[in-house]
């Protein structure tokens, strides 16, 4: 099992994440403006779906790449923190636009908002890279299976991601209206978002694997 240290350590780096305005956020805003907080939560429930794909399908490659090759974890370690250098990168130099969650969507169906959440995940390549670059900084040998570790880290991240965004579905008018006004929120957490993954990323490349 985890340490309790890390996974509160883990949970603050979750927590930062799923605040941070993205696509995730953006759309389930519009969507919940657009045809009501039902339907905002049907697709909160497909993008959550989306990322449990994701975290079960890294978990298991985790636990067979560290397992059939020697000193993987090394090669996985740094390969992540080259990834989370490159989104401290990507977080300063993308557009600093302001946030526009107002923009009308029509109407869908129950079934097909939950399959458009759940697609935009399953689909997203770069959840899976993030994923395996976010976890094995957290995952260590000596703790236990990593295929639980990984798991144990993917359902912390869940419900963290669940809580913030549900809170957001509900809150989507006051949200869009904050962020439509405050629009330097954007540039301030852009530099903050680059701070902490530069953080991650040192932290990572001081883990030691054992």
């Amino acid at each position: 099992m985890i340490p309790f240290n890390d996974l509160l350590l883990f949970g603050i780096a979750a927590f930062i994440m799923v605040i941070s305005p993205g696509p995730n956020m953006i759309y389930l805003i519009s969507r919940s403006l657009s045809q009501g907080k039902k339907a905002g939560i049907i697709s909160l429930l497909g993008v959550m779906c989306g990322f449990l794909f994701h975290i079960l399908m890294v978990s298991f490659g985790l636990t067979a790449i560290f397992f059939a090759i020697p000193y993987a974890f090394v090669v996985v370690k740094f390969l992540g923190v080259a990834y989370l250098l490159y989104l401290a990168y990507k977080s300063i130099t993308s557009d600093n636009k302001i946030f526009d969650a107002t923009q009308n969507l029509k109407s869908d169906t129950p079934m097909k908002l939950f399959n458009i959440g759940l697609m935009t995940n399953v689909l997203n390549p770069k959840m899976a890279v993030f994923y395996l670059s976010f976890f094995p900084q957290f995952i260590k040998p000596e703790h236990g299976s990593i295929l639980s570790q990984s798991i144990q880290l993917g359902i912390v991240q869940i419900i963290i991601s669940f809580t913030i965004n549900l809170l957001i579905v509900i809150s989507a008018a006051k949200m869009a209206s904050w962020f439509s006004k405050k629009p330097i929120w954007l540039r301030i957490q852009k530099w903050f978002m680059a701070s902490v993954l530069t953080g991650l990323a040192v932290k990572m490349a001081l883990t030691k694997a054992k």
